[in-house]
């Protein structure tokens, strides 16, 4: 299964437990592409000892997932992108919605 997932808040146990499913779906043989849209791009800042995002974030990317981050909301946010924000197009997020065979949105 193709699975796309947006994300476009930065609350720690939503975006914890969508990057879980994520890595579930990745080690289950499913490819995922995660798109961050909004404050979904602040996912690198969320900081929460009871959530640990980072490490789920890296953990989907390490099993061979794939993040795609809103250029314009990096932009308002005065950010370049990083490994996990990289600086996208609405053209990727149009991409991952018309080709994934589930998508999910928080």
């Amino acid at each position: 299964m193709k699975l796309g997932i947006i994300i476009s808040r930065s609350d720690p146990e939503s975006v914890y437990n969508i990057l879980r499913l994520g890595v579930y779906a990745v080690n289950q043989g499913d490819e995922v592409k995660v798109f961050l849209s909004g404050a979904g791009v602040e996912i690198d800042r969320i900081d929460d000892a009871s959530f640990d995002v980072r490490q789920q974030a890296q953990a989907l990317l390490d099993a061979g997932g794939a993040f795609f981050a809103c250029g314009s909301c990096l932009k308002l946010r005065a950010s370049q992108g990083t490994e996990v924000c990289p600086l996208s197009t609405l053209r990727d997020e149009y991409d991952i919605v018309r080709d994934s065979d589930k998508v999910l949105s928080i």
